[in-house]
């Protein structure tokens, strides 16, 4: 068996690939460089001439051929390697007649813990309040879930001055927290936000309110930079939904207060290299939470390698059921009472449908627009 072709598709906001082999087994998978995916679908094209003719079960090999070819630390190129090595690990559970969690390791736990991003509950009113955060919060716990994750700021909050920011911030934490009880857990998100100094009188504030994690409080410019604010923290750190490769994540789990590791499947290398990583957090006893609200293969692999991985702890996720993304694979990931179900069919246990993909043209949206009074990118 040898590789044949790669066939992509920019689907929303992220790459699909097809990975084929000489006997007509393929395998799908996902890449997540979602600001520049249109970037990526050129990567592919090329890198198919190096890969070619190599036998698919040697996924470390042909990690490392292309990502050692030129030695570039690019999201772009680990995005496009994440695709594929996802479909070489369906390929190889396909191959083997076995899920791909199985060939992971097996079962470290029967089933994941899902934590909910709540901006997907948009249908029970806009996020732009502490009582609309309140509500979604409700719907999600009412739902079945039993964590969710959130960005407590209000619309406007790169107009707010630094008092009035922590202010409001902090009330839309209390209220999500006096609706939701105890008996339930809150990821912060500031979503990169802050500086250092607001960062940390933000988490101050908020203690109170035992939040599970405190994701992403400044930039990720700098390991050493995040470090400082981890020192200064109460609340456990999550980091790394912006990293790529198991060389940055290594580096963040020496510095103060990092507790989880944020690895994105379809940016950090896919099944390869995340199990390094969780690997690496393992080691520090440090929890894997990674990142994820892109497309619905990417969020299957998740929950197989979450099944087999010790170290793994909750599984972000935009709900699926009633989307977009339920008609472009012919499976989604099962959730019950607030967990993902591990598939038991071959490999990721999905296909894509054509069709349905190409109704969904590729949008990287407007990005980060927030804007100083003074007219200052707020993003520093």
């Amino acid at each position: 068996m040898r590789i044949e072709k790669i066939e992509t598709w920019l689907v929303s906001k992220w790459l699909t690939v097809r990975v084929t082999c000489d006997d007509g087994t393929y395998g799908v998978g996902e890449g997540n460089f979602w600001s520049f995916a249109d970037a990526t679908e050129v990567i592919a094209h090329r890198v198919i001439d190096d890969i070619r003719g190599m036998d698919p079960r040697d996924v470390d090999r042909i990690w490392n051929q292309v990502y050692r070819k030129y030695s570039f630390r690019s999201p772009a190129l680990t995005s496009v390697m994440s695709a594929i090595d996802i479909a070489l690990w369906d390929i190889k559970g396909k191959r083997l007649g076995a899920p791909v969690w199985d060939l992971l390791g097996g079962k470290f736990r029967d089933r994941v813990r899902a934590i909910v991003l709540l901006g997907s509950y948009g249908p029970y009113g806009p996020l732009d309040s502490p009582e609309g955060f309140a509500r979604a919060a409700r719907a999600a716990k009412d739902d079945g879930y039993t964590a969710l994750k959130m960005t407590p700021f209000p619309p406007n909050w790169g107009e707010l001055s630094h008092g009035d920011l922590i202010r409001q911030n902090t009330r839309i934490v209390e209220a999500v927290r006096e609706e939701v009880g105890w008996d339930f857990d809150i990821g912060i998100e500031i979503h990169r936000n802050m500086n250092p100094a607001n960062s940390v009188v933000f988490a101050q504030q908020i203690e109170k309110f035992l939040p599970y994690f405190y994701e992403d409080p400044i930039a990720p410019d700098s390991v050493i930079s995040m470090g400082d604010v981890g020192r200064k923290l109460n609340i456990p750190l999550a980091v790394g939904e912006r990293n790529n490769t198991v060389w940055e994540f290594r580096e963040y789990c020496q510095q103060p207060g990092v507790q989880f590791l944020k690895p994105d499947i379809g940016l950090a290398g896919g099944f390869t290299h995340c199990r390094k990583i969780a690997a690496v957090a393992e080691s520090f006893h440090q929890r894997v939470a990674p990142h994820h609200f892109l497309g619905p293969i990417a969020n299957l692999a998740l929950t197989h390698i979450a099944t087999a991985m010790p170290s793994w702890d909750v599984n972000e996720f935009a709900p699926e059921i009633g989307t977009f993304k339920e008609k472009i694979v012919t499976r989604v990931s099962e959730v019950k009472d607030g967990y993902f179900i591990p598939p038991e069919e071959p490999g990721l246990g999905t296909d894509i449908v054509i069709e349905e993909m190409q109704k969904e043209p590729y949008d990287a949206g407007d990005g980060e627009q927030a804007r100083r009074p003074d007219g200052s990118i707020v993003l520093m």
